[in-house]
């Protein structure tokens, strides 16, 4: 039995799949070799990324492994009250999403330029894109 391997693309991560980032672009090319590879794009981020580069959404939207996942009630809360601590709202729905849950028991790492925006994040982990030259 294989077992399914997920990321999380925050706003950051897909900022830099949109400006042609290699790892960015491996993590969702790797989701081609079977159904147990996911690449999951929290909605608040995409938003957050198409604000800062217009027509990103669109991009990202037509990739048929990107998955992309809408706010329902749980999240809205549970995104509520991190916006409350403080978190910074385009980050809480991938924050939300990297937790463990019943589906996925180890969570789901986050890839993102800004390790440093989840430091302090229990059960948050994250995998770093390096800066492309």
């Amino acid at each position: 039995m294989s077992r399914s391997t997920a990321v999380v693309y925050d706003n950051s991560a897909l900022l830099a799949l949109g400006s042609g980032n290699v790892l960015a672009s491996q993590f969702i090319a790797n989701t081609q070799r079977g159904p147990t590879r996911h690449v999951f794009v929290p909605a608040m981020c995409l938003a957050a990324a198409d604000g800062a580069r217009r027509g990103l959404a669109d991009h990202i939207g037509a990739l048929p492994a990107a998955e992309i996942v809408e706010l329902d009630f749980a999240g809205a809360s549970a995104v509520g009250a991190l916006v409350r601590d403080g978190v910074e709202w385009r980050i809480g729905h991938a924050i939300h999403l990297s937790r463990p849950t019943i589906d996925w028991p180890d969570g789901r790492p986050v890839v993102t330029a800004l390790p440093d925006l989840y430091a302090d994040m229990p059960l948050v982990r994250t995998i770093r894109l390096p800066e492309q030259r």
